[in-house]
């Protein structure tokens, strides 16, 4: 799209499916040896990706003679496709399937057997086809293992879904004791595994492992079929296509590590991987019969401009206004890069022509306009007082941006505006109806989008994070106060949570798409419970919450 400036300042599981199994082997009680429990994702109408961890004893290299069932029932009484594969401890003995033949838009159960060792059952669903008069989504991101318990992902577990969408920040790249939760760490015992920071094949493929003991992500993961991408912190913070802020020359290359983080996410993710590399793009699509496509990009890495520091640029490149005007709203900056910017647009067009309702965009970063808050002087004076000087320092910076009406966090899409803009006239020309879908941020949010024209382009749902710490850990004023300083600077917020954790529950229909948030009450107890936010309802054609 072109924006006139001037306006607007399988690598794992080969060939799964052609290989049968003509009988159930014996198998001894219980699972020990599939150490990782299962899960599965990418579906499509006919097919599902199937994961699991077989880690054997002693050293062996190589692993033969896996079996995997995918049946119609939970005893495995009348199978609709089998198979047998193996893995190698240069996968990690991770297991990936591609099962196919599948039947569009219904459940399936699936199971793993090696050795006399069944796996445990997990539950999936294929995508519809054809007229579909309804569809749940369940969105999450941000599960930091040592800031809490992950109840939200019990909750999703036991929930009425079609599918779960992670936006990612699957995990964290942090040594011990940074970013934690003291008491998720010191009394909950969530300490993360290995302890320094993860850097090598070793040490993220560690780090996965750890968070994939956790009980409740377990449940999650085998109660229903996954579409993910990632964000930075399964690569590393603040990510961009040539570097990232938490790295530096004395760790290595960056290049290699980025090689490494993708290789393990393809590993250990139930991810349609490209038959000859992990390396690919991850952007990709799904149809939802004709009532929704999803579209999921990757925002983060793959043609990702390096984001601008406020502190660090705006002196750098000749104070505020040269910065806006000429860095800011260059219009080659880029958050997707051209070609994902094109395939996006290609996307777009082909789902309207299909005349399919409801164009989803499955995505990391917030795309809504959030401008910095104005923080009256005794708010600000009340909040210092409870912060470490390392945040209190950030509180003086906010006045001045606040006052220029300049974006809060130039991560998101705020800090590619005239992408963001070529992106709102795509929704515009070639969707029926977008639905943005976001993470990163750890709060809940809701936004009326629109272009520089003040147009209505389509509505945007940020999910809360499952346990990393949002907004009141750094503006420690009444939740309600600081969603009333947002809204009041920035027109798109629909509505917004800032302090609790939790997920989001999406359901598309012919007619609307209703959005819930689910909050947990706690991530440091043991016992939980949920409170359900009023739904957020965008009727078809809108393109605007009501």
């Amino acid at each position: 799209m072109n924006i006139n400036r001037r306006r607007v300042l399988q690598g794992i599981g080969v060939g799964a499916g052609a290989l049968s199994v003509s009988g159930v082997l014996a198998a001894k009680a219980g699972n020990q040896d599939f150490t990782h429990g299962v899960a599965s994702g990418d579906p499509l109408s006919d097919r599902v990706i199937l994961w699991s961890r077989y880690k054997p004893e002693g050293n062996k290299s190589r692993v033969d003679n896996i079996i995997w069932q995918v049946a119609y029932d939970r005893s495995f009484g009348d199978l609709a496709a089998s198979g047998i594969t193996s893995t190698a401890a240069a996968r990690d003995y991770t297991i990936k399937v591609d099962a196919t033949g599948l039947q569009p838009g219904r459940h399936y159960f699936y199971r793993f057997e090696v050795n006399g060792q069944r796996s445990e059952v997990g539950r999936t669903k294929t995508l519809p086809k054809g007229s579909v008069d309804r569809f749940r989504i369940g969105v999450a991101s941000c599960s930091n293992y040592p800031q809490g318990y992950f109840h939200a992902y019990d909750d999703m577990a036991k929930a009425d879904l079609d599918l779960v969408l992670h936006l990612g920040d699957y995990l964290y790249e942090y040594a011990q004791g940074r970013y934690v939760n003291p008491i998720a760490e010191e009394t909950l015992g969530r300490v993360v595994q290995p302890a320094a920071e993860i850097l090598s094949l070793d040490d993220y493929r560690r780090r996965y492992a750890l968070y994939r003991s956790d009980k409740d992500l377990r449940a999650a993961h085998a109660a229903h079929p996954w579409i993910c991408v990632w964000d930075d912190h399964e690569l590393t913070n603040n990510t961009w296509k040539s570097g990232a802020e938490n790295h530096n020359e004395g760790e290595g290359d960056f290049t290699e590590r980025m090689a490494i983080a993708r290789k393990v996410y393809h590993e250990w993710m139930p991810i349609r991987t490209a038959a000859q590399t992990d390396q690919a793009p991850i952007y990709r699509a799904f149809q939802i019969g004709d009532l929704a496509d999803l579209i999921m990009l990757d925002t983060r890495l793959h043609g990702r401009d390096e984001q601008f520091i406020y502190e660090r640029d705006i002196a750098r490149l000749g104070g505020p206004e040269t910065f806006v005007k000429d860095h800011l709203f260059d219009p080659n900056r880029t958050i997707l890069g051209a070609d994902q910017e094109n395939w996006l647009g290609a996307q777009l067009a082909a789902s309207k022509d299909r005349g399919t309702t409801w164009q989803v965009i499955g995505q990391q970063v917030l795309m809504g306009k959030v401008v910095t808050p104005v923080v009256p002087d005794n708010v600000t004076a009340k909040m210092k007082a409870q912060l470490p000087d390392e945040y209190s320092d950030r509180l003086d910076g906010l006045k001045p941006l606040a006052e220029a009406k300049l974006p809060l966090n130039l991560d998101a899409w705020d800090g590619y505006p005239l992408c963001r803009e070529r992106v709102h006239a795509a929704f515009k020309q070639l969707a029926s109806n977008p639905v943005v879908l976001a993470g990163d941020t750890h709060n809940a949010w809701a936004f009326n989008m629109r272009n520089y024209q003040g147009e209505a382009i389509g509505v945007e749902i940020g999910t809360p994070g499952i346990s990393s710490p949002g907004l009141e850990s750094y503006l420690p004023a009444p939740p309600k106060l600081v969603s009333e300083l947002l809204k009041a600077s920035s027109s798109e917020i629909h509505d917004l949570d800032t302090s609790r954790r939790g997920w989001t529950v999406v359901e598309f229909g012919p007619e609307q798409m209703t959005s819930t948030w689910r909050f947990v009450s706690t991530v440091l107890e043991s016992q939980y419970s949920i409170a359900e936010s009023a739904p957020l309802v965008c009727n078809a054609g809108a393109k605007q919450f009501s």
